[in-house]
């Protein structure tokens, strides 16, 4: 863009102080910015402008684009911004370096994960900044490969305090993750009809009136269009005479520089169009392929012509604006592009996936050595943790492979990854039929019926048809001498969740047969344990599991991971797995492992419920279920919609509760998905137990495993034990309860977790006599590591206060009761807190004693939404009214209902008394 070099910047007087203040910023204490605005519009130009200011004020610049034509290959983009700190690397410790080195092609060695490569570059900026301070800038971002866009997205919102300034440039609306991590911004909006004629009055003096006016009206503001139309006119080009057709003011511009195309030599072409593919800006892109090939001197002229320059600091290649690089590649001619892809992969043959790619792009016809090259990006890439590459890398393998086995089986993992990881469920069926069209025969090959089993397992929640195709699958892959692991561990896992879904002992029978005769992945033993049932787990396979997760850092494959946390679930080991759980949740919401970050949000919200960590369990869990809901993951939203109803039980929402139960119920039922009916029967559990119903408590509880055992592949069983005893106790089953307790012993559940242990412990406490409960509970509270597991600790805590206070010790008993009427308020345990409060009452114990209750206590602010509230509007409604949340709304609501001792909004009016009057209309 001829603007390039202009000192002043017509009409982006502003922006050029808004860059000014950043960069003064950003040079003591960080920051980041992007600039937004459609093609043409001038964030290159202003780019340009930050990166000549930036050394005068001290600083370093670091540049890097994205380029569409290289989207796919990973860290592409941030090789260009990292290139000229190559040799800083040895800087860094040795895990950041080599995680640096390998993931830039710099080095060899182990694949490193995203977060690894994050840390990495966020530590070698800080390096370079602790000498100066340091300015990134990145151009077309929404273009930049996804590995390359998550690091530098992470980075950037890492800046504070670090001298390191993050300016980048993205169109608007464009589907890129800085567009959803909530970086500030600052959209250039087009020229007004004033100052586009004072740029072309300043830089085209000789125009004539006419043409100028003309000019201005077709532009629209976009100075690119603006000032490539005039020049083109001002030396007779095609500009120079009215547009035959309209056309937009970009569509305009690429015509502008086709043109100076064609007047190029063949060879300087060639070059420009080997350029334009490539991301990198590495010069050794201009060198000679050998006789008859251009190179580095045929570039002079594309120089002259304005559209290419070479930089100096780091060396590289750059286009004088993006949008000559798509005009370049628009011209060619499909024979040229193969031809320009062929050069760069034998010029970068130093990094082997970029090579694949180019090699990919430049061959027509189908090719086994390229479609296995492909083959291994998609494995390497995967381990990095890049599903979205991966299917990428296969389904160009698959376009590429001569044979209809190998193309299927290429289409088919695609598939698999498709659905299991990057939440692409939809597009998978059409995938898959392409996979059968490819190897036809009576038999769909295991690679074919995993991903079809898996589609019909998560998506419409068919157990029959999943598990017949799998089974007869596996049998004839076995018969036939099948050898592939990875296809049968897939196998394997879709069949385990199409068991453990289905719940039916007909459905696991034909698994530990085939099982039996295969050497499965160990991932799949540890799942029919500590998964499917934990209360016959051995300690063998508690120490296996615990060495996998102490280890699981350096796993980078999300569905392994996933699959780790599922084995871990039931038996209480979450914790461990926590930050790489975390990890998958990240990417997801960046546009990667979608599938797996659903089943990550659902996991870790399952944990925070156990963990009293509720509001966050709540956002966790809806935003899993929500989706679900979008990406059709009907089975997976079940444990989804099983803990948002937890949730609502234990805060005493017992109809949202019921509601939920039913539905999950009704759905399940029809598909034979049995195990919803046990999480149904889990949640009216909790519901009867917080309404004090212990017959209906004890049979719900008592329908997902009998008093007296331990249902076989039940493991809710584990969860609700103390709940049944409890129930039983309470409702003068006294033999029931002695009989679930010598169980759990017999069955040594204490040893398979700290909290499993406090509910053996709690439960013993409860069944026993009168004489003995003291010291048993006494001991129950000592478990190690029981405040971890709040509610659970204060309901041993509340049933330990009623028993003292039967016994007549009051003031021992007024203390247990009183921190379990703490406990549960600050969870906000709504009935349980009732409850506690109520047996305090009992006991002697006035309210004035405790804390002040009733409307006096309410703050104004919880006064307000209070009655709000009691006038009929909702959480999303009182949140509008006074620029809230949901959540915070109603997190107000849970401290209203702890202080005026209610469990529901119905009874809000009643307990505000004359103070449920609004002063406004809520209607307004």
């Amino acid at each position: 863009m001829r603007s390039a070099a202009a000192g002043d910047l017509v009409g982006r007087e502003k922006s050029v102080g808004l860059l000014r203040t950043f960069l003064g910023a950003a040079s003591e204490t960080g920051g980041a910015l992007v600039l937004t605005g459609d093609a043409g519009i001038g964030k290159s130009v202003l780019l340009d402008r930050a990166a000549r200011m930036a050394p005068a004020a001290g600083a370093s610049v670091l540049r890097g684009a994205g380029v569409e034509f290289e989207a796919d290959v990973p860290y592409s983009g941030l090789h260009q911004v990292l290139l000229p700190l190559e040799g800083e690397l040895d800087s860094l410790g040795p895990g950041p370096r080599d995680a640096l080195a390998v993931a830039l092609g710099f080095g060899v060695g182990p694949d490193p994960d995203r977060t690894q490569v994050s840390e990495a570059t966020l530590a070698l900026f800080g390096h370079v900044a602790a000498r100066r301070p340091l300015l990134v800038v990145v151009d077309d971002v929404h273009w930049l490969d996804r590995a390359s866009a998550g690091v530098l997205g992470w980075v950037a919102q890492r800046l504070e305090g670090s001298r390191v300034g993050f300016l980048a440039a993205a169109r608007p609306a464009a589907d890129s993750p800085f567009a959803h991590i909530g970086l500030p911004e600052h959209e250039l909006r087009p020229l007004d009809d004033e100052a586009a004629a004072d740029l072309l009055r300043a830089r085209f003096p000789g125009l004539a009136a006419g043409v100028r006016v003309r000019l201005v009206a077709e532009a629209q503001g976009n100075p690119l269009a603006l000032l490539e139309l005039a020049g083109d006119a001002a030396g007779g080009g095609p500009a120079a005479a009215d547009a035959s057709q309209p056309q937009s003011p970009l569509r305009r511009v690429r015509t502008v520089f086709a043109s100076r195309l064609d007047g190029l030599p063949a060879a300087t072409v060639r070059l420009v169009l080997r350029a334009a593919l490539d991301a990198t800006g590495d010069p050794r892109i201009l060198l000679s392929t050998g006789p008859g090939s251009p190179g580095p001197g045929d570039l002079e002229p594309a120089e002259r012509a304005g559209l290419i320059r070479i930089e100096e600091n780091p060396r590289r290649v750059v286009f004088a604006h993006p949008l000559i690089r798509s005009a370049v590649v628009g011209r060619s001619t499909s024979r040229e592009r193969h031809a320009a892809h062929h050069d760069l992969a034998e010029l970068l043959a130093d990094h082997p996936e970029r090579r694949a790619w180019h090699l990919a792009e430049a061959t027509v016809e189908p090719d086994e050595r390229v479609a296995a090259l492909l083959d291994d990006v998609a494995r390497r890439v995967l381990r990095r943790g890049d599903a979205v590459g991966a299917v990428s890398a296969l389904v160009r393998a698959a376009e590429l492979s001569p044979l209809g086995a190998d193309r299927s089986r290429r289409l088919s993992e695609a598939a698999y990854i498709g659905a299991d990881v990057t939440g692409e469920l939809r597009g998978t069926p059409e995938m898959l039929a392409a996979a059968r069209a490819a190897d036809p025969g009576d038999d769909a090959p295991l690679h074919t019926a995993v991903s079809a089993a898996y589609i019909l397992l998560t998506g419409e929640g068919d157990i029959d048809t999943a598990h017949h195709l799998l089974v007869g699958a596996l049998e004839a892959f076995s018969a036939r001498g099948g050898t592939d692991e990875r296809v049968v561990n897939e196998a394997f896992h879709t069949l385990l969740l199409v068991c453990f879904f289905g719940g039916r002992p007909a459905l696991w029978d034909p698994f530990h047969d085939i099982l039996a005769r295969s050497a499965g992945d160990g991932l799949v033993s540890l799942c029919i344990s500590t998964f499917c049932d934990p209360a016959r787990t051995g300690q063998d396979v508690l120490e296996r599991l615990d060495g996998l997760i102490a280890s699981c850092e350096e796993e980078l494959d999300p569905s392994r991971i996933v699959w780790l946390s599922i084995a871990a679930v039931f038996v209480d080991r979450l914790s461990g797995l926590r930050r790489a759980l975390w990890r998958i949740v990240r990417d997801g919401r960046q546009g990667g492992a979608v599938g797996s970050a659903i089943n990550s949000l659902i996991l870790l919200g399952i944990d925070d419920f156990l963990t009293s960590k509720w509001d966050e369990a709540q956002q966790l869990l809806d935003e899993g279920v929500r989706l679900c809901d979008e990406l059709g993951y009907q089975v997976i939203a079940v444990p989804g919609r099983w803990g948002q109803a937890l949730l609502a039980a234990v805060r005493g929402d017992f109809a949202a509760a019921e509601e939920q139960a039913d539905d999950i119920t009704r759905w399940a039922a029809p598909r034979g998905v049995r195990v919803a009916q046990v999480y149904s029967w889990h949640i009216r559990t909790l519901v009867a137990l917080g309404r004090g119903d212990y017959e209906e408590a004890y049979r719900h509880a008592a329908a997902i495993s009998p008093a007296g055992r331990f249902a076989f592949r039940t493991p809710i069983a584990l969860w609700v034990a103390m709940d049944l005893v409890e129930a039983a106790v309470r409702s003068n089953r006294r033999s029931e309860a002695a009989a679930h307790v010598a169980a759990m012993r017999e069955t040594a559940i204490a040893s398979l977790s700290p909290r499993l242990a406090l509910l053996a412990a709690g439960s013993a406490a409860m069944a026993a006599s009168d004489s003995t409960a003291t010291a048993l509970f006494e001991e129950a509270l000592r478990t190690p590591g029981a405040e971890r597991w709040a509610f659970e600790l204060a309901r041993v805590r509340l049933a330990y206060g009623e028993h003292l206070r039967r016994a007549r010790a009051i003031i021992a008993a007024r203390e247990q009761l009183g921190r379990a009427r703490d406990a549960f308020r600050r969870m906000g345990a709504r009935p349980w807190a009732a409850r506690a409060e109520s047996e305090l009452l009992a006991t002697g114990r006035t309210r004035s004693q405790g804390e002040q209750l009733g409307p006096a206590a309410l703050t104004s602010r919880e006064r307000e939404i209070a009655m709000l509230a009691a006038s009929g509007l909702s959480n999303k409604k009182i949140g509008e009214r006074l620029n809230l949340s949901s959540r915070t709304v109603g997190a107000h609501l849970r401290h209203v209902f702890q202080k005026l001792d209610i469990t529901s909004r119905g009874a809000l009016r009643d307990a505000l008394g004359p103070l449920s009057s609004p002063s406004t209309d809520p209607a307004g």
